[in-house]
């Protein structure tokens, strides 16, 4: 599997490095990619690998969490 967001398609970026005296050397840049699970929209709930600007902005809505009952005190 692609290091790409499932929600906007987010990816590497290519480019260079440059020095002072004008050297280029490639780099990439990656994406700040997260695996969550999330709620879909027709019911249920699966593990999404979105990037962490899709998470801030909501379009991905996570799972309740609330899954085990809080410990008695």
């Amino acid at each position: 599997m692609a290091r790409t967001c499932e929600i906007c398609g987010k990816g590497r970026q290519v480019g260079h490095n440059v020095s002072h005296a004008n050297n280029r050397t490639k780099a990439v840049w990656q994406p700040n990619l997260q695996r969550v699970r999330a709620a879909l929209p027709g019911g249920g709930t699966r593990y999404v690998t979105v990037c962490t600007r899709c998470i801030r902005s909501g379009y991905v809505t996570k799972a309740s969490q609330a899954v085990r009952p809080a410990p008695a005190v």
